[in-house]
């Protein structure tokens, strides 16, 4: 994989308007991780995406519309701990008909009955999926869903949330973390980004990617949910979900070493990787 090959396809043709950008839609947030939501939709629209909107409970909407005018949110059903509702479902099931990708996880909550919304859209949307943190925990044990879909996920699993999901022993040597995520991508015909030091990009036709940006720092809260945001926004922008993985890992990465350099690895922190994308993308893309 020639990142700067693949990055080609971001150059922007003068006559582009929002619509041709993607649409992309990120179920995210409940009470007391609002951050998570906001981190993800900022990153998608740092990442090209041309319309972002925010799927998140109810309860949380007022602090959410408050904290950046260019998301657009969409409140839906909560439960009484401020988490997505199963009755939310149909709301999404309808608006995903006016998408091009959508994204499920942060900042979700464990709480059971979001996990069971989580699995319904999962097993029902037709749009491509990028699954991660708390849209993965729903997942344990109901790996199924997966055979089932008609359209690409990808799941972005940190080495902790892959043994949960996918059993088995995880070392730190990069041999084993390429044979473990091949072995999870073929299984369940899903594209794997088994994150940390070079983080691995699996598709299930045996296509592996080992990304080589990225630093310590970046072992922060947050992280990931940039990540989430960057991926599926490549991912509406016309990438497949290989290619969006493989770029959206280098360039989280890339953004994240900029950030280091200016703020140290010690102090780095989420809201710096996602300051950092706009440079990151005028290095990559010609």
């Amino acid at each position: 994989m020639n990142i700067h090959t693949l990055a080609k396809k971001l150059r922007r043709p003068a006559t582009v308007h929002k619509g041709d950008m993607g649409r992309v839609f990120i179920l995210a947030g409940s009470r007391g991780m609002i951050g998570a939501a906001d981190l993800a939709g900022m990153a998608a629209l740092r990442s090209g995406a041309g319309l972002v909107t925010l799927g998140i409970p109810d309860a949380i909407y007022l602090i959410i519309a408050r904290r950046n005018s260019e998301l657009m949110t969409r409140p839906l059903p909560s439960t009484s701990k401020g988490t997505l509702a199963l009755s939310a479902f149909p709301e999404i099931r309808k608006f995903c008909r006016t998408q091009d990708v959508m994204a499920i996880g942060p900042g979700l909550s464990q709480h059971v009955t979001t996990q069971k919304l989580v699995r319904r859209v999962s097993a029902d949307t037709a749009l491509p999926l990028v699954i991660d943190a708390d849209g993965l925990n729903a997942l344990q044990g109901h790996l199924d869903l997966f055979k089932k879909r008609t359209a690409p996920s990808v799941l972005t699993p940190h080495p902790g949330e892959f043994v949960r999901l996918f059993d088995g022993k995880l070392d730190t040597s990069d041999a084993v973390r390429k044979k473990r995520a091949a072995e999870a991508a073929k299984e369940h015909g899903v594209v794997i980004v088994l994150k940390g030091h070079h983080t691995v990009v699996a598709d299930p036709a045996g296509e592996i990617y080992v990304n080589k940006t990225g630093n310590p720092g970046m072992a922060t809260a947050g992280s990931g949910d940039v990540l989430t945001g960057v991926i599926a926004a490549l991912a509406g922008q016309g990438f497949s979900l290989y290619e969006a993985a493989c770029l959206g890992v280098h360039v989280h990465g890339l953004a994240g070493d900029l950030a280091a350099k200016a703020v140290g690895k010690t102090s780095l922190i989420a809201g710096d990787i996602l300051m950092s994308l706009p440079d990151a993308f005028k290095e990559v893309v010609p």
